[in-house]
């Protein structure tokens, strides 16, 4: 009779009861600092909504060069928008 084949590796590689280090399913840790959004972020993200909600106001208000005019609802709206797309990025 033959002799049965040994073990090679007495810890198991494959299976149910296997630990994630010895599978290689360890997601490595992110250094603390890179997700968090850098500290003028946040201040600019509200000037731009500010700027545009001042912007559009004084514009109905009458009070900017040139009377009332489309071009500066744009800038307000776009400088709006603008700030709500960072506000979707702040960490």
């Amino acid at each position: 009779m033959a002799k049965p084949p040994s073990k090679q590796n007495p810890k198991k590689s494959v299976g149910r009861y296997v630990d994630a280090e010895a599978r290689g399913r360890v997601t490595r840790r992110r250094p603390v600092g890179s997700d968090h959004s850098p500290h003028w972020y946040g201040w600019l993200l509200i000037d731009l909504m500010i700027f545009g909600m001042l912007v559009i106001t004084l514009n109905y208000l009458q009070v900017l060069p040139g009377s009332t005019s489309s071009w500066y609802l744009a800038l307000g709206l776009v400088s709006m928008f603008a700030g709500f797309y960072l506000a979707t990025r702040y960490k």
